[in-house]
């Protein structure tokens, strides 16, 4: 079993879509066994963005991550990496394939409702960032 980080991000929780996204994770088999909801601060997005430094995109990116609410989720299941980022679809919602999440719910590349980890290496560090072990531990059964 995989566990990966998704977040749901501004955009996604401006329009009340968080409950829509979990269902499409759920529908497809993934546990959700972490969920919360914070606001970053522009500190705490360049952080988390720290790989994108020096991007053109970079400042868009941070400025709109720090500028609302988001809802950070820890999902389990075989090749979760894999199958969240499928679920998701690719980056820009013009290019998804249709029925993904970006495809459906997504406004434009900058804001296209989710982030998912990329890799299971990048996910171990996207879930500490968002989660302690204690909150983890918390939902094991």
């Amino acid at each position: 079993m995989e566990r990966t980080l998704s977040l749901v991000k501004p955009d996604g929780v401006n329009r009340n879509l968080v409950g829509e996204v979990i269902r499409r994770f759920e529908k497809e088999g993934l546990k959700v066994l972490a969920l919360k909801m914070l606001c970053l601060t522009k500190k705490q997005a360049e952080a988390f963005y720290a790989v994108h430094k020096g991007r053109p995109f970079f400042d868009e990116l941070t400025a709109y991550m720090s500028s609302g609410p988001i809802v950070a989720m820890v999902l389990e299941g075989e090749n979760a990496v894999a199958r969240v980022r499928e679920i998701m679809g690719a980056t820009d919602p013009q290019e998804a394939a249709p029925g993904t999440i970006r495809a459906d719910l997504g406004l434009n590349k900058g804001e296209n409702t989710v982030h998912g980890s990329d890799s299971l290496e990048n996910a171990a560090k996207e879930i500490a960032f968002f989660f302690s072990e204690h909150e983890l531990k918390a939902t094991e059964r």
